[in-house]
C-alpha cells in the first residue's frame, strides 16, 4: 500500500534526481510522476485526424515509488508516513518522526 498521494511534497532518495524535490502529479501502482522531474524526450508523430504536428516534447517519466519519500517541511528531510485517528474518529496521515499531520497541496 503507498502511502505517498497526488500533491504531497516529495524528495527523491535515490537515482540520478537523488536529493531533487517536487510536488507528485499522478500515482499508478508502483509509479509515480513527479513535477519537474526524470525529464525524458518524446518524438511526437504527426496526426492527420486532429491536425497535430510531429515535435519533439520534453515531459516528466515515472519514478518507482521506492526511490521517493514524503518531504517534511519542519525538520527539513524525508519522512515516513503513518495514520493515526482523532477523537471523532477520523483518519489522518502523520510523520512517524514528530506526529505532526501531512499537508497535502491541492
Amino acid at each position: 500500500m503507498a502511502k505517498i498521494k497526488k500533491g504531497d511534497q516529495i524528495i527523491v532518495i535515490a537515482g540520478k534526481e537523488k536529493g531533487k524535490q517536487g510536488t507528485v502529479l499522478s500515482v499508478s501502482n508502483d509509479r509515480v510522476k513527479v513535477e519537474g522531474l526524470n525529464l525524458v524526450t518524446k518524438h511526437q508523430k504527426p496526426n492527420r485526424a486532429t491536425g497535430a504536428e510531429g515535435s519533439i516534447v520534453t515531459q516528466e517519466a515515472t519514478l518507482h515509488i521506492s526511490n521517493v519519500a514524503v518531504f517534511n517541511a519542519t525538520t527539513q528531510k524525508a519522512d515516513r508516513v503513518g495514520y493515526q485517528f482523532d477523537a471523532e474518529g477520523v483518519k489522518t496521515r502523520v510523520f512517524k518522526s514528530n506526529g505532526e499531520s501531512v499537508a497535502v497541496a491541492k
